[in-house]
């Protein structure tokens, strides 16, 4: 008979639909519960992950060069490099020049430059670098020099622009790139199925993704540069590297599709998301994170596509050689992988059809 809620049941309620675990049976399924637990588990190591990196963070071991004279040079570095803490790493350098050097190829963050004729001594940085490096590195070296009872005044030697606010344009631009690809993977999931079912569909994937990296690479840099003028350097260096770290993004995001179907965007989400933006030294380069997150960073495309975007903006594309080869190799590695799932698939699928019905 009717119910009083437009459904239909037994007189004893014996349609289980009608009870509550019944309804929360038919509602919730396994696979959704499942897939809850998963969210759960991301939304934990998001939290983890963001306050682990960014709670505390203060310089371990940075790269720093001594210039002095001869006879100060070693018992100088000896002191800076065991301050309690180890903040530096200290090393000597032959000359000031050489120091600015060191600091525009992206040797070393820092330099103390010794004047043996005064009290007063020169510290210098590379904001382009993140100016919360730059800073702390003033509040460690102010501290020592007044130990000694000297003084030291800061020179940037590679400045982050005016308009490039605590010098993390670059990684807002990184992590817009990221977000893309992996968007883009997950609509044609959603659209078309996790899985390409042949090896033409994975092609096709990846050629629609490439001709995308190509538009928001592009788009990226314009917006960025021209538009905002919130990072200086070349469009078409920015956008070759946009379209590098969209794609690598994105074919990573098809590799774990092809591994764990549509839960391969949550494994993209605790790669790129999860893993990668916190180390990716946007907020804290890398010399104030924990050995964690300094250690996995340069790994993945966040941090390698933060590091090469600011040696493109603040130092005429050097060091980045080793970025582009990271994220080179996540691009090639996804995409391969890709294929080799789709055949794979087509594989299971032949046998599956050539199996006897029961």
């Amino acid at each position: 008979m009717a119910t009083a809620d437009g459904g239909t049941g037994t007189g004893d309620g014996g349609d289980a639909r009608t009870t509550f675990a019944g309804e929360l049976k038919d509602a919730v399924s396994a696979r959704a519960a499942l897939l809850i637990v998963g969210v759960l588990a991301l939304t934990v190591a998001f939290i983890a992950s963001y306050a682990g990196a960014f709670h505390s963070p203060k310089p371990r071991d940075v790269a720093f060069a001594v210039v002095a004279p001869p006879q100060e040079r070693g018992q100088l570095v000896a002191k800076l490099d065991g301050m309690r803490g180890s903040p530096l790493d200290a090393r000597p350098a032959g000359s000031r020049a050489e120091a600015v050097r060191q600091l525009k190829d992206r040797e070393t963050d820092g330099a103390l430059v010794v004047n043996p004729r005064g009290k007063q001594d020169e510290l210098l940085v590379a904001g382009g670098s993140g100016n919360a490096l730059s800073d702390a590195l003033q509040k460690v070296l102010t501290k020592a020099e007044q130990a000694e009872g000297r003084t030291v005044r800061t020179t940037d030697v590679a400045p982050a622009d005016p308009q490039d606010a605590r010098g993390l344009s670059s990684f807002y631009l990184v992590v817009g790139w990221c977000v893309g690809g992996y968007l883009c993977a997950a609509i044609l999931a959603i659209s078309y199925g996790a899985r390409p079912t042949n090896g033409r569909r994975a092609v096709i994937r990846l050629g629609t993704l490439l001709v995308y990296s190509v538009l928001a690479g592009l788009a990226g840099a314009l917006v960025i540069g021209p538009a905002l003028g919130a990072l200086p350097g070349s469009v078409v260096a920015l956008w070759g590297l946009g379209a590098l770290i969209v794609f690598a993004v994105g074919a990573t995001t098809f590799a774990f599709q092809g591994i764990a179907g549509i839960l391969g965007i949550g494994l993209t989400i605790l790669v790129v998301v999860i893993g990668g933006n916190p180390s990716a030294g946007g907020a804290y380069p890398y010399p104030l994170l924990p050995p964690f997150w300094h250690a996995i960073g340069p790994a993945l495309p966040p941090g390698a596509g933060t590091w090469a975007a600011r040696s493109i903006a603040y130092f005429d594309g050097r060091a980045m050689a080793g970025p582009l080869l990271v994220l080179a190799a996540w691009a090639v590695i996804a995409a391969v992988l890709t294929l080799v799932f789709a055949a794979l698939s087509l594989g299971r699928g032949a046998v599956e059809r050539s199996e006897p019905q029961q």
